[in-house]
């Protein structure tokens, strides 16, 4: 007997899964996005049911993501696929609601993270193969500057205030000091082996630098670009296989939140003592780090696992996994 065709039947499965695609797109909450940089695509994860509600392809190796001064997108930096040598070199924007790219923004060669300045007109832009830091202007889609800034540059931060851009520089353990006034490198300083991130404290006064092969966090006074101190993480010799990449703070500053890589753990560390004060268990090598815009739980991108930790920042416990797509690098939260 042939099979009996129920078409009415077809119509309505074909109804409920666009009504639960247009249900995860419209989450009613904050969201968690996601760079998967071995697939080409962004986890869209509603954070709360800490479940992947969506995939957005956006192909060339995403890696850095923000949030958009708007807080209506998501940018991201697309450089090439690891089994090709050229690629897309640009700054994607997504529009939170659709999910499509909107538009695309030039950079250099190999560009791996960035920062947006405050008012959505500039975009500072480490390019990794190319050892340099470009500055494009968005009205214009132009790159307007372009500096060398140190080998394989990676991490990139805006102060609060706007008035500087901090770029690592992972082969020549450097940070270079942008002048966002003229979009010129000012100073550069030395930091521990192989500098990942930086990130700013609230008020701009400070400045922190991982380091992942010198197992430290660099204490930065901004005021004039000076190392103060040193956060000395347990090294392999010791026992431990820490190595610091993504970073950050507490919303009063006392606690920093270190992705330990291949350490496969955060740190947890006091900002005022400067002392280590424990290890919580993620995912294979925690990438990308964030904190909800409550304080309350911190997120990592677990680059070999392929998914994301979710930890209670109370009790310092992982409560939730969560799958993400293959190799998953960055992360930014939605409010």
């Amino acid at each position: 007997m042939a099979p009996t065709n129920y078409p009415s039947l077809n119509i309505f499965f074909l109804v409920v899964a666009l009504s639960l695609t247009a249900c995860a797109r419209k989450a009613n909450g904050p969201l968690a996005y996601v760079t998967n940089e071995r697939d080409g695509t962004i986890s869209v994860i509603d954070l709360k049911s800490d479940r992947a509600i969506s995939t957005i392809k956006v192909g060339a190796r995403p890696r850095g993501i923000q949030l958009g001064p708007d807080g209506k997108t998501i940018w991201v930096a697309l450089s090439y696929p690891t089994n090709q040598t050229q690629g897309e070199d640009k700054i994607a924007v997504i529009d939170c609601d659709s999910e499509q790219i909107i538009a695309k923004y030039d950079a250099g060669t190999d560009p791996e993270q960035f920062v947006v300045n405050h008012e959505g007109t500039r975009l500072y832009i480490a390019n990794e193969d190319a050892g340099t830091a470009s500055v494009t202007d968005v009205k214009a889609n132009r790159v307007i500057a372009s500096m060398p800034v140190g080998l394989e540059p990676e991490g990139v931060a805006l102060s609060p205030d706007g008035r500087w851009v901090y770029v690592t520089s992972e082969s020549s353990s450097t940070v270079a000091v942008i002048d966002t006034a003229s979009n010129q490198v000012i100073t550069t300083f030395l930091v521990g082996a192989r500098p990942r991130e930086a990130t700013f404290y609230q008020d701009g006064s400070r400045a922190y630098v991982t380091a992942e092969n010198g197992d430290t966090v660099s204490i930065v006074q901004t005021s004039d670009h000076k190392v103060i101190g040193t956060i000395a993480l347990p090294r392999a010799d010791e026992g431990l296989l820490l190595k610091p990449k993504g970073i950050a703070l507490s919303a009063d500053g006392k606690r920093i939140y270190v992705a330990t890589g291949r350490g496969n753990s955060v740190a947890v560390v006091d900002a005022d003592n400067q002392k280590l004060l424990q290890l919580i268990r993620v995912g294979q090598r925690p990438w990308g780090i964030a904190i909800s815009a409550d304080g309350k739980r911190l997120y990592t991108a677990n680059g070999l696992s392929n998914d994301v930790s979710v930890i209670d920042l109370e009790t310092n416990k992982v409560v939730a996994t969560i799958k993400a797509g293959d190799g998953p690098w960055g992360i930014v939260i939605k409010p």
